[in-house]
């Protein structure tokens, strides 16, 4: 079994190593690529300050480099008796390198090493989760165009209302989608500040230089109070979590819209026929089971911030162990909603609309209030054109026109597409993904 780092002269029994470690070694290999390019912004600035040698550091940055390598070939693994990450890496260079492998921990604690990692592998998520949203909005904008002028009921109370059309439906949740990208992009701005050099959450003797490895990094700034630093640790996750519950929200109300509409007893849209499953005994079933889960698999993500919430939020400042559970919440999270996202975008590129609703009668009465309007418009007085209206409804005598002419701005004959769209494109451009993208090519490409 592998030495702990922390290890003095005892060591914990087996049960309780089985209970602190928990699913660390599991969820760790999550962060395993991010915690090495920690590593690498943190060898760089100890050579800096003259706590490794220059040849030091390029046989550390090399190895890192190996393993960086291996993480993304999947051949990395933590092995069996190594507690975590940070100490597989560490491990690994020491035995290929010796005594150097050693050194790398100058002026760092675990704490300060996760809560890099952390933000370092979110950031990244994030950014998966914004392209897929985008991807989203796209197909859903592209529909609404595609449908606008194809009238669908409107319903409050879940009872027929007025007119409204697949391009205002599809539209909607275009629309919606701009304001969850606004806290996406808000919960991006919190994650990319750098943590490193915390420490143990109180900061280091060594003379670190932590402007250096937040450019390294590519961080917008740090966190600059290193035990406000330590502190951030499970606010990061709540902040991010709502931003993800945001997104989800959105699509588990797109989920049972389409799920109803669906329906026979609607009939309003049709799922491609390879998105539906069947079932075992009636022979005519086509469910629409991919938007059942993605309903759910939302609703699930919506408690996310308060399942965090929870763990945390009774915690006085500095590190507690508590906070290891949050990864067992969050790290999965990401793949679950990108999943949802990709789905989504898929079914409803393929989705097709009945053009047809109207020819059913019973959505006649969705345009009495078009007829009190025309009314109004002639100079009848709106109430009396309402009563008149209600009584012919009462009396059997209401014959609608079914044509619709609104013109103000979102409505059914001005959906505001073009100007959706510069919202969703002016939210998207206050990300810094390519000043990212850029640090991070050039601390692990050497160059």
């Amino acid at each position: 079994m592998a030495t702990k780092l922390w290890e003095k002269n005892f060591t914990p029994t087996a049960e309780i190593e089985r209970f602190t470690v928990g699913r660390d070694r599991e969820l760790d290999t999550y962060l395993a690529e991010s915690d090495v390019m920690g590593s690498m912004a943190h060898i760089t600035m100890l050579e800096s300050i003259g706590l490794l040698t220059a040849d030091e550091l390029k046989l550390l940055l090399a190895e890192l480099r190996n393993i960086l390598q291996e993480i993304r070939q999947g051949q990395f693994v933590i092995e069996e008796g190594v507690e975590d990450v940070h100490s597989e890496v560490e491990l690994l260079l020491t035995r290929r390198l010796g005594d150097v492998g050693k050194k790398i921990h100058s002026g760092r604690s675990r704490n300060d090493q996760v809560l890099v990692d952390l933000k370092l592998w979110t950031r990244r998520q994030l950014r998966e989760v914004v392209e897929l949203v985008k991807v989203l909005f796209d197909e859903l904008q592209a529909q609404s165009e595609k449908y606008k002028n194809v009238l669908m009921p409107g319903y409050t109370h879940l009872q027929v209302a007025m007119p409204s059309s697949f391009g205002l439906w599809f539209g909607a949740y275009a629309e919606s989608l701009t304001d969850d990208m606004l806290f996406l992009q808000a919960a991006y701005k919190m994650v990319n500040r750098n943590p490193l050099g915390s420490a143990a959450g109180y900061g280091s003797s060594f003379p670190l230089n932590r402007q250096m490895t937040t450019d390294l990094l590519g961080f917008d700034s740090m966190d600059y109070n290193v035990v406000y630093a330590q502190m951030g640790r499970g606010k990061m996750e709540r902040n991010v979590a709502f931003a993800l519950a945001s997104v989800a929200g959105t699509i588990a109300k797109l989920a049972f819209d389409a799920c109803l509409f669906n329906s026979q007893n609607f009939a309003f849209v049709k799922l491609p026929n390879e998105c539906t499953t069947g079932s075992s005994i009636m022979p005519h079933k086509k469910n629409p089971d991919v938007f059942e889960l993605t309903r759910a698999k939302c609703n699930k993500l919506q408690a996310l911030p308060q399942q965090i919430m929870l763990i945390m939020n009774n915690l006085p400042s500095g590190y507690f162990r508590d906070l290891q559970i949050i990864k067992e919440v969050f790290l999965p999270a990401f793949a679950e909603l990108k999943d949802c996202l990709q789905m989504t975008a898929y079914i409803i590129n393929k989705m097709q609309v009945n053009d047809h609703i109207l020819d059913d009668p019973r959505y006649d009465l969705m345009f009495s209030v078009e007829e009190v309007n025309r009314l109004a418009a002639n100079g009848m007085p709106f109430r009396d054109a309402y009563k008149k209206v209600g009584l012919d409804i009462e009396a059997g005598q209401f014959t609608p026109v079914k044509e619709v002419h609104h013109t103000h701005e979102g409505s059914i004959g001005n959906l505001c597409t073009a100007e959706v769209a510069t919202l969703m494109d002016n939210v998207l451009n206050g990300f810094s993904f390519e000043k990212v993208e850029e640090a991070e090519r050039k601390l692990t490409m050497g160059s």
